[in-house]
């Protein structure tokens, strides 16, 4: 398989946070959050970004999620989708979100 045809095997899709909140079981101090991927329906996914966001500032933003990678649990919490982010500094990450409005579900490419 060539690189590009790696990279395009992975479904990346932008999503709206409709509900965010600690993930107090986690290992690592983490969120809980649920994602509205229109089609996809409303999943989960559990992430470090308690040093970067408060929970209320993740609700409404649109993200971007890796689809098909399999699920986890993360502090008993499953995890369906994994939300990309860069990291800004140890421990910070910042996530990678969309500039405009977009339907739910809407792929990355």
């Amino acid at each position: 398989m060539s690189p590009y045809e790696a990279f395009s095997s992975i479904d990346l899709r932008a999503g709206t946070v409709v509900k965010a909140e600690l993930n107090d079981k986690a290992r690592n101090p983490a969120y809980k959050m649920w994602i509205d991927l229109g089609d996809l329906g409303v999943v989960t996914s559990s992430g470090q970004y308690v040093n970067r966001y408060h929970a209320e500032e993740l609700v409404g933003r649109v993200v971007v999620c890796a689809t098909n990678l399999g699920e986890r649990r993360i502090g008993g919490f499953l995890s369906q989708v994994l939300v990309m982010g860069v990291e800004s500094e140890p421990g910070v990450v910042n996530l990678l979100s969309v500039d405009g409005t977009v339907p739910n579900g809407s792929k990355v490419f």
